[in-house]
């Protein structure tokens, strides 16, 4: 039994940068064990200092790690915002584990980047991310990490892409190569010599069309996270999950965002094991390496 005041019952409060707190992400929570959920919208760097201080007031000791944050939303700037507001609310150990996945893009990331290395090793490979938004920035970061020898990182707009590679250089030290994707030419030039081509773009965007993919000698896998038609790779289907096309691997959303689920889960599971623990962009990758990626 439990003496006074302990509570096994894990609690996650969902910090949400969004209007309404998403239903998604909550639907995951319960999914991982968690017991109860409050959740909030409008979360704000100004605004979530109470919040926190609820989370860490009310269960001391060890029953802080039953208590947990999840900061979301689509805005992926203002929900880091949040995170460091979050982390300034703490008092040394009185604190409680923190997951960052603003819009899904760390787990998501994570996903590709382990689908990619499926049986694959990533060392010394060329590879070209199509869209430099943070799941493009976070798959860079990733397989920059397992040992690609050069990313290169693109957006319609090269001024856009090297503002990127700016920032990812500043933030955490790495070199990206910015490249720009305004039209099927500049595609296929940028495919020619590469190993891996990640389609990171909107969605219903085609941004590979067959005829620049099946140009090049050299691609060994292609992975694509958009799930609306048109897909973003012409040739891939969402269900594709290593299949091999002219040579090439291919992985489709849905063999991708089964993955994720995966991460996700496992993500917020792990929270509940201690009361330090912080993951974001640079430890989520951490979790997903130790989830069974088939």
């Amino acid at each position: 039994m439990l003496n006074a005041g302990e509570h096994d019952e894990k609690i996650l409060l969902h910090l949400d940068t969004d209007t309404v707190a998403s239903t998604f992400d909550q639907a995951v929570a319960y999914d991982s064990g968690v017991d109860n959920i409050i959740a909030h919208g409008g979360a704000t760097r100004d605004n979530v200092t109470a919040h926190v201080h609820g989370m860490i007031f009310t269960r001391g000791g060890k029953n802080l790690k039953n208590s947990a944050i999840f900061i979301g939303g689509s805005n992926v700037t203002a929900s880091e915002l949040v995170g460091e507001a979050v982390k300034k609310a703490f008092f040394g150990p009185v604190r409680v584990s923190v997951m960052l996945d603003p819009n899904g893009s760390n787990t998501t990331a994570a996903a590709i980047a382990r689908k990619v290395m499926t049986n694959y090793d990533i060392t010394g490979k060329n590879v070209v991310i199509l869209g430099a938004g943070p799941v493009g920035q976070r798959t860079a970061l990733y397989l920059l990490k397992e040992g690609a020898s050069k990313v290169t990182l693109t957006c319609r707009s090269m001024a856009r892409s090297k503002a990127t590679v700016e920032h990812m250089k500043k933030a955490y030290g790495v070199d990206v190569i910015p490249g720009e994707t305004r039209s099927d030419e500049a595609v296929t030039a940028l495919l020619k010599d590469a190993h891996v081509a990640i389609a990171a773009g909107p969605a219903g965007v085609c941004i590979v069309p067959e005829a620049t993919w099946t140009a090049s000698k050299t691609l060994e896998v292609i992975a694509d996270v958009n799930a609306v038609p048109p897909l973003g790779v012409e040739g891939m289907e969402v269900m594709d999950n290593g299949t091999e096309k002219q040579g090439v691997r291919f992985y489709g959303a849905i063999a991708i965002g089964n993955f994720k689920m995966k991460v996700h889960r496992g993500a917020v599971a792990s929270l509940f094991d201690t009361n330090d623990l912080f993951l974001d962009e640079t430890t989520i990758y951490d979790i997903a390496c130790k989830i069974d990626n088939a």
